[in-house]
């Protein structure tokens, strides 16, 4: 079987393919390496591996062949150039970002992002010495630019928020970003690289929570970062990346920018998996490969009855508004023709309710809908912002995001669309 990492199969087939070829015993499914460390064939071929002068397993902490196997289809189906699998979708952004930016740094990010990112950039990496700024993704050519200076090392935002569903204008940012020399992120959770491409919007890095529709059944954790192709011109010699253009004295004195590799990656995997060791298990990577082969398919259900769902909502007197934007008076649908896949908008949803205390009620009164904190998976579920993942947030962090007491966020499930518009009716009329 062909290593079908390239760009001459679509997307669903990569899913199925890509990053596999068989192995000795011509096993159709990826093998779990359940696996620590690796026989090397001499102590030459170990010391060689150690120094990054050959490429190949030294220990799982770093690589492990199922886990490459995921990357390497995610990386496929993204059409990027290398995609690292990482514990979490928190260790993928945190790692992401630190290996740009360092004590004295700063990083700008949309101001409507998870209320669990926002933490970790605001408040963690505060802790490391790098300073949050936050812009405002309705406003991004008045504000943006007023956050950048010389130590600003990396403009993030969310394709499709949660839980406001607001779509980014990633051409907007790019194109700022690029005038700037800054490596852009794009958390791409919530719309998945069937709905939506960063890297065809000039984006540099896409990073991933794949507990969510990536796996599809919230039965395993896991993150990734991606990067695309032909990041090395934007870093190599690039003064406001330094770690990638200094000798690194813990690999005695080697310049990443120097290798013919993807150079974001290789710093990641040898720098914080090494050291710090957020590293996805082979387990996990085996159950979320399952999940990926299906995806496809589950993200159009997911989309579809999500729209029936949103219509219904608009509809219902007791619904102050609907964020959906797929219905067509909401204000982000004219960015959906442009940058999603036939104008579909994956499964979130949220809502503004009369009040906290009839957010409270809805919440509690559902029967299919279960009161959890994830998204993304095959079941429907609720939970209520405010007072759960995004409670951490100030209450200006919260006005500035568009969340109130009011708001209600669901991740619409495979379930018959009917049967959870009659469970939604039912809790609002209670």
């Amino acid at each position: 079987m062909p290593n079908l990492t390239h760009n001459n199969f679509s997307q669903e087939t990569l899913a199925l393919h890509a990053g596999y070829t068989y192995d000795s015993q011509r096993t159709l499914s990826v093998p779990i390496y359940q696996n620590t460390a690796y026989s090397f064939e001499s102590l030459q071929q170990a010391a060689a591996r150690f120094g990054l002068q050959e490429l190949g397993n030294i220990y799982s902490r770093l690589t492990n062949p199922t886990t490459d196997i995921l990357g390497a289809r995610l990386a496929a189906i993204e059409g990027g150039a290398f995609g690292v699998p990482t514990s979490s979708g928190s260790a993928a952004i945190f790692y992401a970002l630190v290996n740009l930016a360092q004590n004295g740094d700063n990083i700008a990010f949309s101001n409507k992002i998870y209320g669990g990112t926002q933490t970790l950039l605001v408040h963690t990496l505060k802790r490391f010495g790098i300073e949050a700024r936050v812009f405002d993704i309705d406003d991004i050519d008045n504000t943006l630019e007023k956050v950048i200076d010389s130590k600003t090392k990396a403009i993030f935002f969310e394709s499709l928020s949660n839980p406001q569903i607001a779509i980014a204008d990633a051409e907007k940012i790019t194109k700022i970003a690029k005038a700037h020399g800054i490596v852009s992120i794009c958390d791409n959770t919530v719309a998945t690289a069937f709905l939506h491409k960063p890297f065809d919007y000039g984006v540099d890095i896409a990073v991933y929570s794949l507990s969510k529709y990536v796996n599809g059944q919230g039965s395993a954790l896991g993150g990734a970062v991606i990067e695309r192709n032909g990041l090395n011109e934007l870093i190599k010699d690039n003064p406001r990346y330094l770690p990638f253009n200094t000798p690194d004295e813990s690999y005695h004195g080697l310049v990443y920018a120097s290798l013919p590799l993807p150079i974001f990656s290789i710093r990641l995997i040898t720098e914080w998996l090494r050291n710090i060791g957020a590293t996805l298990s082979p387990q996990n990577a085996w159950i979320i490969l399952q999940g990926l082969e299906t995806l496809e398919l589950r993200i159009q259900k997911h989309s579809a009855n999500a729209l029936e769902v949103a219509k219904f909502l608009e509809s219902h007197p007791k619904v102050k508004s609907v964020n959906y934007p797929a219905l067509s008076n909401n204000p982000y649908h004219h960015l959906v023709n442009k940058y999603f896949t036939n104008n579909q908008c994956s499964g979130l949803i949220s809502f503004e309710s009369e009040s906290f205390e009839e957010a409270q009620k809805i919440c509690d009164a559902l029967e299919l809908f279960a009161i959890v904190a994830n998204i993304g998976d095959s079941k429907s579920l609720i939970i209520h912002p405010a007072s759960t993942t995004h409670s951490q947030l100030s209450q200006k962090e919260l006005d500035l995001a568009g969340i109130t007491p009011a708001t209600i966020r669901l991740s619409i499930g495979l379930e018959s669309p009917l049967d959870l518009i009659a469970d939604l009716k039912q809790a609002l009329e209670k």
